[in-house]
């Protein structure tokens, strides 16, 4: 099965910047998506940023222009790089992989991807 190991999450000031990356093996990335998803406490899990094989991204309206999904196909490594961070971004971040080449009508759907991380947490305050 596909492994999926987060790391860099900290505590945080605001406006700080802060960038998460994820191992995976047993994987391919080139051939698979790969997202970010957070959930914050007594909320829904939230898919935040996601690339296809062919490095195309979309992003959650309240991530975009402020975090960017980098995808390493030789490494098979995902960032999130964030930006400008407030206190509602605290939360645990997650990395997940769908095997599937496309991300689909709905890139972001938690359901669609079928693999998980132990997730990092983030807090900024």
């Amino acid at each position: 099965d596909v492994q999926l190991l987060e790391s860099g999450g900290v505590s945080v000031q605001p406006v700080g910047s802060l960038t998460l990356s994820c191992a995976a093996s047993r994987f391919t990335a080139s051939t698979g998506c790969m997202g970010w998803f957070r959930q914050a406490p007594g909320k829904a899990r939230e898919g935040i940023a996601a690339i296809d094989s062919d490095h195309s991204a979309s992003y959650a309206d309240s991530v975009k222009g402020r975090f960017t999904i980098v995808k390493d196909n030789a490494k098979t490594s995902l960032d999130l790089q964030m930006n400008n961070l407030k206190p509602e971004h605290s939360a645990m971040y997650f990395c997940a992989v769908r095997l599937a080449r496309s991300l689909g009508p709905r890139p972001l759907r938690t359901s669609d991807f079928g693999y998980w991380g132990q997730g990092t947490q983030v807090t900024v305050s």
